[in-house]
């Protein structure tokens, strides 16, 4: 069977909805009942990253160097999870997923590895996260939230309890790198308003080029500013290494944040 222009090869439902895996041109995608593909694998290729939202996810990268140890908020098919173990040996990450269908099919479908470096929790992040916090075991040098249904961003996580709580599991220097859905207005300028009063305006958007996606990057408070000239050549390393168009993406966060990039960069 053929749908979103591609060879269906896997499709079940569980109590959320609809799950499909279609394939085209070496391209393995993760639907959950519509065209919007949640994760994408190249069968040629797996450790890259296939979805322009997932590579300007990685524009943290601009801003620190390394990670030890990541919190993912949504699986998905795993592309995140793949990408940090790949190029983090030492980085531990604990990934919460509340489908658990969907962990299933990250590890049958989109290769993701059995690795004693990754956890996965199937939970609620909306209550598994402030639950977390207020426990206060374990803190994070980043936190990556993308949790999304067929209907748009889990709103299970659309609070300011929600963010206050992801601050929280920040290590001092940590950051919070979340996609949000721009087309979403209201949601969207809720989200970022949530953002903004729990980092103390020290966040930053980076719109995904002819996408709906938009991302939001922020900075606790142990994060210090950053040189435009240092972060300009960074990018063009960063290209050659990961192979991501690190200077489009900062070329972007400088054009769209003309209120907030100077709580973050210096020019």
């Amino acid at each position: 069977m053929y749908k979103y222009d591609g060879l269906v090869i896997y499709q079940n439902h569980d109590d959320e909805g609809v799950l499909e895996v279609v394939e085209e041109k070496g391209i393995r995608s993760l639907h959950f009942g519509s065209s919007s593909r949640q994760s994408s694998l190249s069968l040629h290729d797996p450790e890259s990253l296939q979805l322009p939202y997932t590579r300007a996810m990685t524009s943290w990268l601009l801003f620190k160097e390394t990670v030890d140890d990541a919190l993912i908020i949504g699986l998905g098919g795993g592309s995140l999870a793949r990408y940090l173990l790949h190029h983090f040996p030492e980085c531990r990450l604990r990934a919460v997923e509340y489908r658990a269908s969907v962990v299933k099919i990250a590890r049958s479908h989109f290769g993701l590895p059995l690795d004693s470096r990754l956890k996965v929790i199937i939970d609620d992040a909306g209550s598994y996260v402030p639950q977390h916090a207020q426990a206060c075991s374990d803190q994070y040098s980043l936190i990556l939230v993308d949790a999304f249904d067929f209907e748009g961003m889990a709103q299970s996580i659309a609070s300011i309890a929600f963010f206050d709580a992801c601050k929280t599991l920040l290590k001092p220097d940590g950051l919070l790198v979340i996609n949000l859905w721009g087309t979403e207005s209201q949601l969207f300028s809720s989200c970022l308003h949530w953002l903004e009063q729990v980092f103390n305006d020290k966040v930053l958007v980076l719109p995904v080029r002819n996408r709906g996606n938009m991302i939001a990057i922020a900075f606790n408070q142990g994060i210090p500013q950053f040189d435009m000239k240092i972060l300009k050549k960074r990018a063009i390393e960063l290209e050659q290494q990961y192979q991501i168009e690190f200077p489009k993406l900062l070329k972007d966060i400088n054009k769209h944040n003309s209120y907030s990039i100077h709580s973050v960069i210096t020019k």
